[in-house]
């Protein structure tokens, strides 16, 4: 049995019950926070002085040359306010409201800058990259609370889970993903089981010293639900508005309940009132009609000159383009009428996957390859498998096909290959599950859509592209086998705002 189950010994009984009735909740809470920035408390941050409180406020008392009594002196709440206030300010920690996910939570701003949308909330990042905060919501997919615990806590060959927990309303997972360090959690809203609002912390294990405290605090502070979305994020091909990102300042008149820490005797000074920042830490804003924002989907290599093949939607409204491994594009087409584009970079692919001349049968096998959700499923390859489930698209669309492989916010101009490795098709997007439930009152299931292989040769002898085409005899391997053939030459790209 955990040590803050067993049974308390009366004196430290009769001290809980001092402080739970002659003190004011907000103070309680604000002494676990406090205790929490420095190191010393573990748990809710709920106002209830317990084992767990008690034991802290002796640890720090230990640890700072003072009798580990439990009792608070006003030397301890000096050097508990000057400790944890020195943490804070070291990060430059402040509230921040993504008004685009819905989601409240604190940001390290001394650390990390505003990086922009991504493509599944708003991404944060220091500069030298070591680490990165983002704001998640997964909406109107179908994706459940569980069945993102179970895809996130699912270990691969470069991620290993090392702890997690799992409740009805929200979940948190932790570990090392291809050397990097990770914290995500997700919680799911009261209205809805298919609104997943979470965040993700990924950072070099070699600052996890230095950023533990703000996991732990930003993790129990999150607010999923604070406000209103702009609008759901779904995998769809239209182009969305940046949503400007509002910080909330420690020294605004606005102050969250939890930080007005005061003593029960109103005479006494509020000391752990939060201190007002110092310097403009707001983010930027941006105008909600700019849709040149950072983002992210897949794409794959044509042609062994260096072209890449994706989605028009994917970069057709960026100031500049990454392909992952490889740096910014040198050029670009686009094809928004039929929603693909090539981008080319400098150098060389020397495997690049092979298009099929004829389209696939119904009812084939196909597996869908591509980075969704980036920087919470990982930068690695995410494979799904499905069928071919319709030859034409939204209302008889010959140039494209229904699939029933999942997809995900990032999929977009990811290949669709069947089990010989051959591209059979790009996946373009998802069903706006909103809308057809608006329209008919039902929420489909697992209706995505890729563009036909036909349209895709076609796009590339346009633009003489020196691709090559598959052999039509091929046999089917195992999907492993599959996936092995064409791994390499699938690519994340990026769309950035500068």
């Amino acid at each position: 049995m955990p040590a803050f189950a067993s049974t308390a010994p009366a004196h430290a009984i009769g001290l809980a019950e001092a402080y739970n009735s002659q003190t004011d909740v907000d103070f309680r809470q604000g002494l676990q926070i406090r205790l929490a920035w420095t190191g010393d408390y573990e748990g809710e941050f709920d106002g209830i002085i317990g084992p767990r409180s008690l034991r802290a406020i002796r640890d720090f008392q230990a640890r700072h040359g003072m009798e580990p009594s439990g009792i608070i002196s006003d030397d301890m709440l000096a050097q508990l306010v000057s400790k944890s206030d020195s943490i804070q300010d070291s990060l430059g920690i402040a509230f921040a409201d993504d008004a685009l996910t819905g989601a409240r939570m604190l940001i390290p701003f001394n650390r990390v800058v505003d990086s922009g949308k991504t493509d599944v909330g708003n991404l944060w990042r220091s500069e030298d990259g070591r680490l990165e905060v983002e704001t998640v919501r997964v909406a109107d997919t179908g994706q459940t609370l569980k069945g993102l615990y179970d895809v996130l806590t699912t270990e691969t060959d470069t991620r290993s889970v090392s702890d997690s927990e799992f409740t009805p309303n929200w979940f948190r997972v932790s570990g090392n993903d291809g050397g990097r360090s990770y914290l995500m959690r997700f919680e799911v809203g009261d209205r809805s089981e298919f609104d997943l609002r979470g965040f993700s912390v990924s950072f070099d294990p070699a600052i996890e010293e230095e950023v533990e405290p703000f996991l732990y605090v930003a993790s129990e502070l999150f607010e999923p639900f604070a406000l209103e979305p702009r609008q759901p994020l779904l995998a769809s091909r239209e182009d969305r508005p940046f949503s400007a990102m509002m910080e909330r300042r420690r020294g605004s008149e606005e102050r969250d309940g939890r930080y007005a820490l005061a003593y029960a005797d109103p005479s006494q000074p509020n000391m752990f009132a939060m201190p007002p920042a110092d310097g403009d830490m707001s983010t930027s804003e941006r105008d909600a009609d700019d849709v040149a924002f950072d983002m992210a989907g897949s794409g794959f290599a044509v042609s062994k000159d260096g072209w890449v093949l994706t989605n028009a939607h994917v970069v057709n409204a960026c100031n500049a383009v990454l392909v992952s491994g490889h740096g910014r594009v040198i050029d670009r087409v686009v094809d928004s009428e039929n929603d693909l584009a090539l981008v080319k970079v400098e150098g060389r692919f020397e495997e690049p996957l092979r298009i099929a001349v004829d389209k696939p049968r119904l009812g084939e096998d196909i597996l869908a390859l591509g980075f969704p959700l980036r920087s919470i499923l990982a930068d690695s390859l995410n494979v799904t498998r499905g069928n071919i489930s319709s030859l034409l698209g939204l209302m008889n669309d010959p140039r494209y096909m229904q699939i029933s492989a999942p997809v995900q916010p990032g999929n977009s101009g990811g290949p669709l290959v069947d089990l010989a490795g051959r591209v059979v098709g790009v996946v373009t997007a998802k069903l706006n599950a909103v809308a057809v439930a608006d329209a008919t009152g039902d929420i489909p299931q697992s209706i995505n859509f890729a563009i036909q292989p036909n349209a895709v040769s076609t796009f590339l002898d346009a633009n003489d592209v020196d691709y090559q085409t598959a052999d039509a005899d091929a046999s089917f391997q195992s999907v492993p086998d599959a996936v092995a053939g064409v791994k390499d030459s699938i690519l994340p790209v990026l769309c950035l705002d500068e």
